[in-house]
């Protein structure tokens, strides 16, 4: 089991690098793979990589929505690039990956966040607009922590 955790780990810190580069090069992923632009283990990408941006590409108009409602106050679109990336991911995990629990989803968005976000602030901005997220899918109130302090 902690072999196919790691391999999900670096999966998708390969799947947001892979949708930060298209973003950059305003190109599809689809186009980021093909033409070998993904620097990493030889333009190589796994399975549940490859599931996790061919996912995010096919539900991103909703995904987006979804992340539009939880992010008060913020434009996806104005978001800094790579917070949008990790957000698509593990929103996309959340909705659509019934094998993961969102709370890893949650907890392996905020360690993306930390290790790729530009910002001081982004991994607390990247698990509220998460757990606003869960908490509506679970039906449940939403309640803010420090806990990523």
């Amino acid at each position: 089991m902690a072999a196919r955790t790691h391999e999900h780990t670096k999966a998708r810190q390969a799947a947001v690098k892979v949708l930060y580069s298209a973003e950059i090069c305003e190109l599809s992923p689809k186009e980021i793979i093909s033409q070998g632009t993904y620097p990493e283990e030889g333009g190589i990408i796994d399975d549940y990589a490859l599931t996790l941006i061919e996912g995010v590409e096919e539900h991103v108009k909703e995904i987006d929505e979804i992340l539009s409602d939880a992010s008060e106050n913020w434009a996806v679109s104005r978001m800094p690039i790579i917070d949008r990336c990790v957000l698509r991911l593990a929103a996309f995990e959340m909705l659509y990956i019934d094998s993961v629990p969102m709370s890893v989803s949650i907890n392996e968005a905020v360690e993306l966040a930390k290790a790729f976000g530009g910002e001081d602030e982004s991994h607390r901005f990247v698990n509220g607009v998460l757990g606003k997220i869960a908490a509506t899918l679970s039906g449940e109130e939403y309640e803010e922590t420090d806990e990523d302090e």
